[in-house]
């Protein structure tokens, strides 16, 4: 995808260094960072420099990558693998890319066990791009048949962020949005906002804007009353893990966003690939959400009038605040689920049709 005209990917390998762009410094600051160690590739996704189920994976399978070039050691690598799945617990690409990664290399002698990496982690990352590409030709259909009936723009609502910043490229969410306005059907996007970090009007809205499709950045609360005036023909969020069942567990405040679509009638679709479904988990309670630093709610970043980025504090220095990084939304308050092999029932049955 594009930024400032120039086409690139949120991750790639160069030069036995993994580079990255800094997303806390969106969307102020394009800044291209360098990963050389395996603490390097743990330090940005703890602090969520990449963040995004599918672009948290692949950040992982290239650490193993550093791992392994930082010290050619089955005990450094086994620490590595269990420091990078500490590193953020809810989304489930992040262990799934790690068991992938020693499962190939597992055996491997150490002359050989570099390439067998790097080629692995590529695979990981052109798996997604593809993934992402046709979850996007499958939701296509989706706005298709809205935009038949309505004859107009259709509006889609999304949180967070499931674009192509939070994958490798195309994104989940976003990816219908986008093979949509490239067909030449009249898109508009509500982004909601997202709070605390924001993601919604830092990175949704600064990516639709590069390329080009209108929209509009609103209050994580606004959602509501847009669907109760009609000016919500459907809602397509991003997911961290999917369990077999059919529920979602994804940003906090999208169980809120599904409640009321269901009680408007909006469809709510869930865009994701499969390495971030939960084949083993069916009770979404033994899902691990992540509570993160409560400065994330109190302070809040953002340039002053000298375009200097600043970080202030918005709440009463004696108030304690919670920070839940996600919720789950039941299968009941799904529509479908768009994944790279078509769109399903949120159910074990419609998963499984998909996916033996």
């Amino acid at each position: 995808m594009q930024i400032k005209g120039k086409a690139y990917r949120t991750i790639w390998f160069e030069n036995n260094i993994v580079k990255i762009i800094d997303q806390t410094k969106l969307p102020h600051q394009f800044i291209i960072k360098e990963l050389k160690t395996v603490e390097d590739s743990i330090n940005a996704i703890k602090s969520m420099e990449v963040r995004g189920a599918p672009l948290i994976g692949a950040t992982a399978a290239y650490g193993l990558v550093l791992s392994i070039l930082e010290k050619n050691d089955q005990t450094f690598l086994k620490d590595s693998s269990e420091g990078l799945i500490a590193s953020r617990p809810t989304a489930i690409n992040l262990k799934w890319a790690i068991d992938r990664m020693m499962k190939k290399i597992s055996g491997t002698n150490s002359n050989e066990i570099l390439k067998v990496a790097i080629d692995e982690a590529k695979k990981i990352v052109e798996e997604d791009i593809d993934f992402c590409k046709n979850i996007g030709l499958n939701g296509l259909k989706i706005i298709e048949e809205i935009a038949k009936k309505k004859k107009d723009t259709v509006n889609i609502l999304t949180h967070c962020n499931a674009g192509w910043l939070a994958t490798i490229d195309w994104g989940t969410a976003t990816s219908p949005i986008y093979h949509a306005y490239k067909k030449g059907i009249k898109i508009h996007v509500w982004a909601d906002e997202t709070r605390p970090r924001n993601q919604g009007a830092n990175l949704t809205s600064y990516e639709l804007n590069e390329e080009g499709i209108p929209n509009t950045i609103i209050a994580d609360n606004t959602g509501g009353i847009l669907m109760q005036r009609g000016q919500v023909d459907l809602c397509i969020v991003g997911t961290d893990r999917t369990l077999s069942n059919g529920d979602v567990c994804n940003k906090i405040g999208t169980y809120l966003k599904a409640l009321a679509a269901k009680d408007n009638n909006v469809p709510f679709y869930v865009a994701l690939p499969s390495s971030t479904i939960d084949w083993n988990i069916t009770d979404h309670k033994k899902i691990p959400i992540e509570e993160r630093n409560s400065d994330e709610l109190s302070h809040i970043e953002g340039l002053d009038k000298d375009n200097n980025l600043q970080k202030i504090l918005i709440y009463p220095q004696k108030s304690k605040a919670m920070n839940l990084a996600f919720d789950v939304t039941p299968a009941k308050y799904v529509t479908g689920l768009i994944t790279e092999k078509g769109v399903c029932e949120a159910s074990e049955k419609g998963l499984k049709r998909l996916f033996k």
